[in-house]
């Protein structure tokens, strides 16, 4: 599911940092990582992993990320095939550092995934391998698992292989400095290919009937007076190009899963049509126009996260993501349980609600962990060898694993959103502001208790009242806005 993507621009104030150390100590969230796992980290960093690889250290890589990243999973490169394309991509190859069952490793599957905050990050893996030696840094051989995928001239997938290799990437690219180079036409042939595959595949997913949701940065400032307010970085298209990427190899790996008869795929249900409702009374707080016989995605491809608004919208309709999970088949069948997510076969028909595809999450291994697994599978039967014991036995408790820190991924970032809300809003209670009551049920006292999302700021959260009028502008006034406990109430009328 898209995420909100929250940071502070400026030194958190002592009340949302101790809110947030709070959260982190609340939700069981690592502080660091014990003393054996740095050192068996350490350890595997200096290890040599270049054996019984390609050497494909002249592929021209380059990474593209947002400033500052170093957990570098990708590095892509485009090549035209005559009558189609070539892609490259290389993923950090985490496994090679990575012993089953090491102190390590349950770690690991402790953690699940990184969690970001908007202060700092609590990271999947130790920085010794996240940011060095497993990390995708330019000029310097890494080891890696390389995609080839092969497209024809529309963007459609003709061949996919994948393999161990020594990769070498060029340059370390941001996000502005990738469109900037296309803009300008200073770009290397590869990076104008990579926007030309971009563009065909958005193409492919809007005939499938899928829809990307670019979330942008939400970034809390403090104004000149001392208040707080917020700020949307918007996305760029080489974003939604380069994304296009990995989800392009997701599918790969999800077909490649299918024909192997093992696996673990991602799943994802229709949007929920309450779901829908709510964010078409969402856009009428914040100003969208959505004509009804306008499908949802089809408006979401319309805006322009540059635009205020646009921006809070896009990361309003996260909540169109709801119940991803994860599907592992191929288990033996005294494992085989569907409640938990572990089929002995693959259903007919398993797509991905969003991508309206058949997908596997294969492409960011130093950030998630059933990435590793997935990609073993991928590897194997490329390689027309058996799935390792040590991943077939772990793939039927893999999407109980990966549910639970999800769900503690979940709630931290619901819980940062609350505690940056009473930030913005603290010094204004009994001021009045406008919005729109976006949901609403009756309470125990008979008053009723919904969700409002005011204009400006772009915020919504609990308001309580008599008949709250569903759908409607309303005026209504901020009772509470804690920081310590998370808090943001609103009253009406």
């Amino acid at each position: 599911m898209p995420t909100r993507h929250l940071s502070l621009a400026t030194t958190p104030s002592d009340d949302v940092r101790a809110a947030l150390a709070a959260l982190r100590a609340e939700l069981g969230l690592p502080a660091m990582f014990p003393p054996e796992v740095l050192d068996e980290a350490r350890a595997a960093a200096l290890r040599d992993v270049s054996r019984d690889r390609q050497d494909r250290r002249d592929i021209e890589l380059v990474t593209i990320d947002p400033p500052g990243s170093l957990d570098l999973d990708q590095a892509v490169h485009v090549a035209s095939s005559g009558e189609g394309y070539i892609v490259r991509y290389a993923i950090a190859d985490v496994a090679a550092f990575i012993t089953p069952g090491s102190a390590l490793d349950v770690e690991v599957h402790r953690r699940g995934t990184t969690v970001y905050g908007p202060d700092i990050r609590t990271p999947l893996h130790p920085p010794a391998l996240s940011e060095g030696a497993a990390s995708l840094l330019p000029e310097e051989d890494r080891p890696a698992v390389l995609w080839t995928i092969g497209l024809d001239g529309s963007g459609e997938i003709t061949s996919a292989t994948v393999t161990r290799a020594t990769v070498r990437s060029r340059t370390r690219l941001t996000y502005g400095e990738a469109q900037s180079a296309l803009d300008d036409g200073t770009a290397p042939e590869s990076l104008q290919l990579l926007a030309d595959v971009g563009r065909l595949r958005q193409e492919r997913e809007r005939d499938r009937g899928g829809v990307s949701l670019d979330v942008p940065e939400q970034e809390v400032v403090q104004r000149p007076d001392g208040s707080f307010g917020l700020s949307f970085r918007r996305t760029l298209p080489v974003e939604g190009w380069n994304a296009q990427i990995s989800l392009l190899t997701g599918i790969a790996a999800a077909r490649m899963m299918r024909d192997a008869g093992v696996g673990i795929v991602r799943t994802l249900p229709a949007a929920d049509p309450r779901d829908v409702a709510r964010l078409r009374r969402t856009a009428v707080a914040l100003g969208i126009d959505w004509p009804e016989e306008l499908r949802y995605a089809d408006l979401l491809r319309r805006l322009e996260s540059r635009r205020p608004a646009h921006a809070a919208f896009l990361n309003e309709a996260t909540t169109l993501f709801r119940g991803a999970g994860y599907l592992a088949f191929g288990v033996p069948e005294h494992r085989a349980d569907p409640q938990a997510g572990a089929v002995t076969r693959l259903p007919s028909d398993v797509r991905h609600g969003a991508i309206a595809a058949e997908y596997a999450h294969v492409t960011a291994p130093l950030r998630r962990l059933v990435d590793r697994y997935a990609t073993e599978v991928c590897l194997a039967h490329s390689a027309g060898r058996e799935v390792p014991r040590w991943v077939a036995e772990a793939l039927p408790a893999l999407p109980a694993t990966m549910a639970r820190t999800a769900r503690t991924a979940s709630s931290f970032e619901r819980a940062c959103v609350d505690v940056v809300e009473a930030a913005l809003l603290a010094g204004r209670v009994g001021q009045q502001l406008d919005g729109v009551v976006v949901d609403a049920d009756e309470a125990r006292d008979g008053r009723e208790r919904g969700l409002v999302v005011v204009r400006d700021p772009a915020v919504r959260a609990r308001v309580d009242g008599d008949r709250l009028p569903l759908g409607e502008r309303v005026r209504v006034t901020l009772a509470e806005a804690s920081v310590a406990e998370r808090r943001v109430g609103f009253t009406y009328p």
